[in-house]
């Protein structure tokens, strides 16, 4: 029953992706003036686009986000993260922090990489620390907030430092909460393996290449159809929002950075790409709600919530996406009264 309902949700991912890939293709013919086969709404010809420009912008991290969750299943032991961790949940803090800002990931690859490390028995805190701060510290996305924010070069650090203050918080808290209780979500495949692993029984042994493509392939058919129904969410939000409203209420301190926290949250974009999208608010948002945009969107937003939902368990998820809520809004509102 297991496996024919798993099947049944990648049919509907699969079959959801070659509906929008042919209306992308198809809809001069749907829309042609003189021979029309049939009439496609603007606003789901904006739906099918905006849809697909998120999947085919999010892809390329998956794939980078499942083959290094591959290789550490397959090269990276239980033994080896605990020699490396330190032993005290705070000192290990900083040190996770720091580690984040050298995984060139953005917010939809970080997940599998995340959920791997936590099997291999990496602390559930310190996960959640690779969590919200890979997705922000690294390179790539330092370098594309500067390019963006070149005339206002205080976003940039603000975005960083702030990041990097955040995560360090967010992973005590979730410490606090839940200490190294286990919040993944198992499935039946891999209860028997935990149990073949600890009674010792023999497995069947493949070559390392043959193992990592197999966990690659499996994992990106796994995570790929959360992604499909997370961009089709996300999709939706982002036409049918009425905007106007929102941008009616940008202006105050409070008010502004609550409705770029939405947007952030809506929107749903890569995090080596929202600076750009952040700088065209420039105009209209004030400073302080543009930092929190950078900083929420990559922690957490609608397409990467489906996918916690999906990996962890629901009460973690809630809480993790209220504690990073509070974190970021507090956050910004102490940078607007003593720095910005």
């Amino acid at each position: 029953m297991e496996p024919l309902k798993s099947l049944g949700k990648d049919l509907v991912g699969l079959l959801l992706l070659l509906v929008f890939i042919g209306l992308f293709f198809m809809i001069d013919l749907f829309n042609d003036t003189e021979a029309p086969i049939f009439s496609v709404p603007d606003s789901w010809v904006n739906v099918n686009t905006i849809f697909l420009g998120i999947v085919i912008e999010a892809v390329p991290f998956i794939l980078l986000g499942v083959f290094v969750s591959a290789l550490i299943q397959i090269y990276v032991s239980e033994d080896m993260i605990q020699r490396y961790l330190p032993k005290n949940a705070y000192a290990a803090l900083i040190p996770a922090a720091i580690l984040g800002a050298i995984f060139p990931i953005c917010e939809c690859a970080i997940i599998p990489v995340v959920r791997r490390l936590i099997k291999k028995g990496m602390p559930l805190h310190i996960g959640v620390i690779f969590l919200v701060a890979a997705p922000i510290l690294n390179p790539v996305v330092f370098a594309s907030t500067f390019f963006a924010f070149r005339n206002d070069i205080t976003v940039v650090y603000s975005r960083m430092g702030l990041a990097f203050i955040l995560a360090i918080i967010i992973g005590a808290l979730i410490y606090l909460i839940f200490k190294n209780s286990d919040q993944l979500k198992w499935s039946k495949e891999e209860l028997i393996g935990k149990v073949q692993v600890i009674t010792s029984e023999p497995v069947k042994k493949m070559n390392r290449f043959k193992q990592t493509m197999y966990h690659a392939v499996d994992e990106f058919f796994d995570m790929g159809k959360y992604l499909i129904a997370g961009a089709f969410i996300a999709a939706l939000f982002q036409t049918f929002l009425d905007r106007s409203i929102l941008l009616s209420i940008g202006s105050g301190e409070v008010s502004s950075t609550i409705v770029m926290m939405a947007f952030a949250y809506v929107l749903s974009l890569c995090s080596e790409a929202d600076a750009f999208v952040a700088s065209s608010f420039g105009a209209t948002f004030t400073t302080g709600s543009l930092i929190a945009f950078l900083v929420y969107g990559p922690m957490l937003d609608l397409k990467n919530t489906i996918m916690l939902f999906a990996f962890f368990r629901a009460k973690f998820v809630l809480v993790f996406m209220l504690v990073v809520t509070i974190a970021v809004f507090s956050g910004v509102m102490l940078l607007n009264m003593f720095i910005l």
